[in-house]
């Protein structure tokens, strides 16, 4: 079978996979999110009741968006002060079999902030610094929690667009609560145990020691971590959450052996942000719409999947092209640096457009490797805002705040109020969208700008030139937008980039999030407006090409001019050296 065959095919049995879980999921969220279905309450009613009356809460209670986001913020607050002070803490806790110590201050709380934000970026070699106990009771723990977080905004905002003549958007506490118990729970245990039945570890054993058949110098044995991987593995994918155990994250063999696993953590990555286009359609009663924004998230999807693959396939033009035989023999069949043999080139571009596609950050190849164009995939689909189709409620909340841009777009073109589902949107909603939207290019562009400016931004870059900008570039993106992966040639864990990126992705979390809660409360104030011959449908192909036009023209004309300067300014550079 030709590559180009082979990752067609790749990709048509994930987006495959994908298809036939979503409208199920989908419903099962929207059914269970708002307490009908009578299966969830007979498995976990109990213990739901339980929380709420150990916590104090009144389910019944219908929060209005400022209640909203202030418990919202106040509980994310707490998981940070509780996972910084694991971390501080970490040298007198049990499970930690191999006594690491206490982590930095900086490291600490930027790895505290990156957890809670859903962002799980990591400064800091996991199984050389974190012991078992941090890796459950912290990072799993706020695995859930970030996702369920996610989901809940997403679901406000879906009501805001329901309702009509509404102060109130849902209660915070219990969105959480059924999110994590009867979603993201249950799916995590049985994609944990796939993942143990496909080679993945899960034990509490000390690190073994093996005996290398060719020892290096000066170590005649070789340590090999261990740990219960599986359990935070299956969040990890499933929440797009994307901290690995390892430091190779999913390009250790003991958390990605083989392309089964690949395929199930791809899936796993997806499922949940595609089956929320589906309970969308089914919370505002109009199936029609989510299948509209699945088919923009898709089409972002492939296309830039595409780019990342026929770039890595079509290798370094200074090693290609009959020049010189013997770099041909380097890279046969296109470009194999950084990635793993037992996936090949068509699994890590793939893996690579979907993890930044959503907000999930997990790799299972060196992105740092890619050829300029191939590493401009991934940048550019954190940079769209991670809306293709963007991470556990974040990609739904994102792009459904680019749809009220797109009917206003078309609304000042056909000289008509916009609506979108029989809402008005004005002024009010539109200021809102638009801070919702500018935030985080400016975190991003400002960010860089500053590390390229001052020598502690400029002492982590290993490869000066286009691509050590990119590298800063690359990082700001990630932080800002909640990904979490790396191009991996910055050293960042410096307290110049620790606090910094801390600052960026709390903004860039919840400050679109506030801004999100406060759109739904607006909209759902609002009364319905019947649909006349004027309105404009916002299910069709033509709804589809004015949303991803709106995506795409505010992405370029934002990034273009860095992007320029780094992936572009490299590829142009290689070509002119061949």
């Amino acid at each position: 079978m030709a590559p180009a065959t082979a990752f067609q095919c790749l990709l048509a049995l994930l987006l495959g996979l994908v298809l036939l879980s979503m409208w199920p999921l989908g419903v099962w969220i929207a059914e269970t999110i708002e307490g009908r279905p009578r299966v969830a309450a007979a498995i976990g009613g109990r213990i739901e009741r339980a929380l709420y009356r150990w916590a104090g809460i009144d389910p019944a209670h219908d929060m209005p968006w400022s209640e909203y986001a202030f418990a919202l913020l106040l509980f994310n607050a707490g998981g940070a002060l509780v996972l910084y002070g694991l971390q501080r803490l970490q040298g007198h806790l049990p499970l930690n079999p191999q006594r690491f110590g206490a982590v930095s201050g900086d490291s600490a709380l930027n790895t505290a902030v990156s957890f809670v934000t859903n962002t799980n970026w990591q400064g800091y070699p996991g199984e050389s610094t974190m012991g078992y106990l941090v890796q459950m009771a912290g990072f799993a723990v706020q695995n859930f929690l970030s996702a369920a977080t996610g989901l809940a905004v997403a679901v406000a905002l879906a009501r805001g667009l329901a309702r009509h003549g509404a102060q109130a958007i849902g209660n915070f506490w219990t969105d959480v609560v059924r999110s994590t118990l009867y979603l993201l729970l249950p799916l995590s245990v049985v994609i944990a145990l796939l993942m143990v039945a496909g080679g993945v570890i899960q034990n509490f054993s000390h690190y073994l020691a093996a005996s290398p058949l060719q020892p290096l110098a000066g170590h005649a044995q070789q340590l090999i971590p261990m740990g219960p991987v599986a359990s935070q593995e299956a969040i990890k994918e499933l929440g797009t959450n994307g901290g690995g155990f390892f430091n190779a994250n999913s390009a250790h063999p003991f958390e990605n052996p083989s392309a089964l696993t690949n395929l199930l953590q791809l899936w796993a990555i997806l499922a949940i942000p595609f089956a929320l286009t589906c309970t969308f359609g089914r919370i505002v009663g109009d199936a029609r719409q989510g299948w509209a924004l699945a088919a923009t998230m898709a089409v972002l999807l492939v296309v830039l999947a595409q780019v990342a693959y026929f770039n890595e396939h079509a290798g370094n033009p200074l090693l290609g092209g009959g020049v010189d035989q013997a770099a041909d023999a380097l890279q046969p069949g296109g470009n194999m640096e950084g990635k793993e043999a037992r996936f090949g080139i068509a699994a890590s571009a793939l893996y690579a457009a979907v993890t930044t596609a959503t907000s999930c950050g997990a790799v299972n190849a060196m992105h740092d490797s890619f050829t300029p164009l191939g590493g401009l995939a991934p940048l550019f689909l954190m940079q769209l805002g991670e809306l293709a189709p963007g991470g556990v409620g974040t990609g739904l909340y994102s792009i459904l705040v680019f749809a009220i841009l797109g009917v206003f777009i078309a609304g000042l073109m056909i000289g008509r109020t916009p609506e979108y589902l029989g809402k008005k949107i004005e002024a009010a909603e539109m200021k809102l969208a638009s801070i919702f939207i500018l935030v985080t290019p400016f975190l991003v562009l400002l960010g860089t700008a500053v590390s390229v400016a001052v020598p502690a931004g400029r002492a982590g870059v290993a490869n000066p030139g286009a691509h050590g900008f990119t590298e800063i570039l690359y990082a700001w993106s990630s932080v800002a937008n909640n990904n979490g992966s790396a191009f991996g040639g910055l050293a960042a864990n410096t307290p110049f980039y620790n606090y910094g990126t801390a600052i960026a992705m709390w903004l860039g979390r919840f400050w679109p999030i506030v801004c999100a809660l406060a759109i739904a409360s607006s909209l759902a104030a609002k009364k319905r407006l019947p649909v006349t011959g004027g309105t404009m449908p916002t299910h069709g192909p033509l709804f589809v090409a004015l949303l991803l036009g709106s995506i795409l023209l505010l992405g370029v004309l934002t990034y273009v001019p860095a992007l320029a300067l780094g992936p572009v300014a490299e590829h142009l550079l290689l070509h002119v050296a061949r």
